[in-house]
Parts: structure tokens; C-alpha cells; sequence
């Protein structure tokens, strides 16, 4: 199942959406017009490596410091184009109504608080790994949690694969989102992993659905008269 837009305007420009979306292009343009092994180098030194912030004897402070700057810039970089271009698609799909109702400014702080609460997830469920977590996708399962609670019923054009049947369905994001969730959980709970940080979008899918009632702009009071 692949969303490729939805039934669901917007009422301002999805500012933040859009410089989301840039950045990550960006990025990724800059990681591959480097030369090997610079553009590896690159590639580690923005990734979360677990251990680095878990391993507390012997104690540095350089490594922590590093450590904690790569819980943000993880969030920006990608390890191939399927990678960033399957996560700035639900970004872009989903992205822009959770930012129509927080706001351009709440949006931006629920994205990374959302990619850092996925992270936070990842490093709890496997501390002493080594393997590097990169991606966007924790920070977009917030957004995806948030969706969920704001917007369950809004259409979502699918495209849908059952073996040679290929066809764009209309589905209820309930539905979609929930089968994405089920996906995430049955992998989190598998033994191999397949080098995806599953628990990451658990995390963030959760705080996603935590933070959006806290992030989302209120009503304007009406006085009466």
C-alpha cells in the first residue's frame, strides 16, 4: 500500500513542510556528489550511533557531545534514494494538514521533538549497538500519529498491490495508518530487524499522538455580545 495524496486542504501554505522537504534534498544531493570515502565519513558523522551515548566508562566527553548533536542531524540524512524518497512522501502527504492546525512554528517543534522521541525509543530497545540510525522516518511517524487523531476518517488515494491486481483505492486513513502501525509492530516485535529501527517509529509514532494535543493551535474564543 503506497498513499499518493489525499482529500484533505489545507487552509495556509505548508511552509515548514516545504523547508522540511529542502533541507532533506539537500542533504542527500550534497552526501552523494561526494567522493568516496568522504562521502561515508559524512554519512556516520551525522548518524546516531547508540553506543556512542550509552557507554558511559570510559567517559568522554567529545564522543557524548557528538553523541547528542546526532540525535538532530539524523534526522536529515539518508541512506539511498528509495529511503529519503519514500519518507518525503508521506511527509509531503501528511506533512501539511498536521501543520495546517499546529501552526508553522508548533509543527517544526512537534517534527523534532517527534524524531527525538523515536530516537530515544531505538537507543532504549538496543543501547550498545553500533549500527548507525539515520532517516527521517521516526520524525514522520509523528507526524503519521498525529494524522491518525486529527483526521481518521479523510481519503487517502492508495495505490494497492494483492499479487497482479494493481489499482488506486480511496482508502480511510484509519485504515491505512492502522496497517502501517500493524507493520511496524510485527517487525518490532520480530526477531531480525532488517537494519530498520522499527522501534523508532514506534516512538514516534506515539509521541506524535501524545504531542499533538499539546502542539495543536486552540480555537479563538469568540465574546459575546
Amino acid at each position: 500500500m503506497i498513499p499518493l495524496k489525499d482529500d484533505n486542504p489545507t487552509r495556509s501554505a505548508p511552509i515548514v513542510t516545504l523547508f522540511l522537504v529542502a533541507i532533506n534534498l539537500v542533504v542527500f544531493l550534497w552526501q552523494v556528489w561526494l567522493p568516496e570515502p568522504a562521502r561515508q565519513a559524512f554519512i556516520l558523522g551525522l548518524a546516531i550511533i547508540p553506543d556512542e551515548l550509552t557507554r558511559l566508562q570510559p567517559f568522554n566527553a567529545v564522543r557524548l557531545a557528538h553523541g547528542g548533536t546526532t540525535l538532530l542531524t539524523s534526522m536529515f540524512v539518508h541512506g539511498s534514494l528509495l529511503h529519503l524518497g519514500g519518507n518525503l512522501l508521506y511527509l509531503w502527504i501528511f506533512g501539511n494538514n498536521v501543520e495546517d492546525v499546529t501552526g508553522h512554528g508548533r509543527f517544526l517543534l512537534f517534527y523534532l521533538l517527534s524524531g527525538l522521541a523515536a530516537a530515544a525509543t531505538q537507543i532504549a530497545a538496543a543501547p550498545g549497538s553500533t549500527v548507525p540510525m539515520l532517516g527521517a522516518s521516526g520524525a514522520i511517524a509523528g507526524v503519521l500519529g498525529a494524522y491518525l487523531v486529527l483526521f481518521p476518517d479523510a481519503r487517502v488515494h492508495t495505490l494497492i498491490f494483492i499479487v497482479v491486481f494493481v489499482r488506486v483505492v480511496p482508502v480511510p486513513a484509519v485504515i491505512l495508518l492502522g496497517v502501517w502501525l500493524l507493520i511496524q509492530m510485527v517487525n518490532a516485535g520480530s526477531a531480525g530487524g532488517a537494519g530498520i529501527a522499527w522501534f523508532a517509529h514506534l516512538g514516534g509514532f506515539g509521541a506524535g499522538l501524545l504531542l499533538i494535543s499539546i502542539l495543536r493551535r486552540r480555537r479563538p474564543r469568540h465574546s459575546l455580545y
